[in-house]
Formats: structure tokens, C-alpha cells, sequence
């Protein structure tokens, strides 16, 4: 039986590391695998993968192709318009929430919405807050459009 399973895993070892550029999730990511049979092998071979990565400039030249890519192609902007920066928290893509007018004191930043209603078109600034602890919503005067 143990030679089934070293004719089906020879290298029953895996090591996916991840090297970001930067904190935001929008940084250039480079994610290389590394197999061995032993557990011992494995990690050496990833820190020779990493070593040669760095030796042979194929971290910088993945980070300039991103920098070119960032500086050439522009991000199509999502529902609404909207392109903020996303970022990775609690598991989860978060995009940037548009925070509310000066003097606003919700902490914990704000999502636009819009509607049509019976009495016309409306928008508001809605706290990002777990139900139960939210601010209140910021509505848009029609008038002004000023969010109060």
C-alpha cells in the first residue's frame, strides 16, 4: 500500500508562499508553489526558491510589470461609478467607503446608495457598521446636495 501512495504523491509536501509588494490587497502578489518528499526538503527548497527569485531580479521584474500595468490600464469603475481601492479584512474584499461631509463622526465609513422612490429619486450615506451599533444615515438634500 505505501508504494501506491508514493507512486500517486511522490512529493506528498507543499509549500504555496505569497510575496506582496505592499499591505493593500491591491498589491502585486507573486505566489510560487514548492513541493518535496520530506517536510525538511520542502522548506529548503523554498528558501533556494526564494533566494534564486531574488538573484535572477524576477521580484523586481514582476513588480515593474505591475507598475506598468497600473500606469497603462485604467480601472473600469464598478456599480455606480464607484473605484475605490478595495482591501482584505475579516476574510473578506472590502471596497473603500465614501466617507460622509466634513464634521460627520461615524468611524466606521460609509456605502452610498440610491434609489427611486415614490417621492423621486433619493441617496444616502449609510454607516458600515454591524447592525445594532450603526450611526445614522447621512440622506442627500435634493436641494443642495449636500449629505445631512
Amino acid at each position: 500500500m505505501t508504494d501506491a501512495v508514493a507512486a500517486v504523491a511522490p512529493n506528498p509536501f507543499k509549500i504555496g508562499i505569497t510575496l506582496k509588494a505592499a499591505a493593500g490587497y491591491d498589491a502585486e502578489w507573486l505566489t510560487p508553489t514548492v513541493f518535496g518528499a520530506t517536510a525538511d526538503e520542502t522548506a529548503k527548497r523554498v528558501r533556494e526558491l526564494v533566494q534564486a527569485l531574488a538573484d535572477n531580479g524576477v521580484i523586481e521584474l514582476v513588480s515593474s510589470a505591475a507598475v506598468k500595468m497600473r500606469d497603462t490600464h485604467q480601472p473600469t469603475a464598478g456599480k455606480g461609478g464607484n473605484s475605490a481601492p478595495k482591501t482584505f479584512q475579516g476574510g473578506k474584499v472590502q471596497s473603500a467607503a465614501p466617507s460622509g461631509p466634513a464634521g460627520d463622526n461615524c468611524s466606521h465609513g460609509r456605502t452610498l446608495r440610491e434609489g427611486q422612490g415614490a417621492k423621486g429619486a433619493w441617496a444616502a450615506l449609510f454607516c458600515n457598521a454591524p447592525k445594532g451599533s450603526q450611526c445614522d444615515p447621512l440622506w442627500k438634500d435634493q436641494k443642495t446636495g449636500e449629505f445631512k
